[in-house]
């Protein structure tokens, strides 16, 4: 395989919304594969809800059952905050195309990113829709309509947003340790 598409997040907590974004990005294009890449911590928040091996191993039981999907624990491995091009970087001695995924939010903030004028050479942006946010039409984007977030989820668990898999015990958690 030589072309992934790179789908990295906090993922505090995983929810039907992400396993939408995976099963329209392996229907794009020409990707092959989906790297999944939780983050130790997201570069632009100060922490996290859930710890991140649970939020590694929430995601390797939901993905478990899909072909072309790996669950990396790059970021977390390294116990830090790391930024999109070092990951990128990182999986590039392994292929050769990496189509990156960002939500919509992300777009307007893009250049501020680390090394972005490096990171836009490297990869191409498939950008998620998100809260009506307009998507500039030089981006490619993924058609979905998802109605959920992690941050809504963490305010008002709803287990029909988790899935079925670890549903209960992703909504215990965020229910027992009050995480907003």
């Amino acid at each position: 395989m030589e072309t992934i598409a790179l789908f990295g997040g906090s993922f505090d907590p995983p929810h039907i919304g992400h396993e939408a974004i995976v099963r329209a990005l392996l229907n794009f294009n020409d990707v092959e594969k989906v790297v999944i890449m939780p983050t130790f911590l997201n570069p632009f928040k100060s922490k996290s809800y859930a710890p991140a091996k649970l939020r590694l191993k929430w995601l390797k039981e939901i993905f478990s059952d899909y072909e072309n999907v790996e669950i990396d624990s790059y970021e977390i491995d390294l116990k830090k905050k790391v930024p999109s091009i070092q990951s990128v970087q990182h999986l590039l001695k392994n292929y050769k195309k990496i189509y990156l995924l960002i939500g919509a939010d992300n777009v307007k903030t893009l250049d501020t990113w680390h090394k972005y004028a490096e990171l836009k050479e490297l990869v191409t942006f498939i950008v998620a829709p998100r809260d009506d946010i307009k998507i500039p039409s030089d981006f490619l984007k993924i058609d979905l309509n998802i109605d959920t977030s992690s941050t809504k989820l963490r305010e008002c668990m709803d287990i029909s947003k988790l899935q079925q898999k670890c549903a209960i015990e992703i909504s215990n958690f965020y229910k027992e340790n009050n995480a907003k």
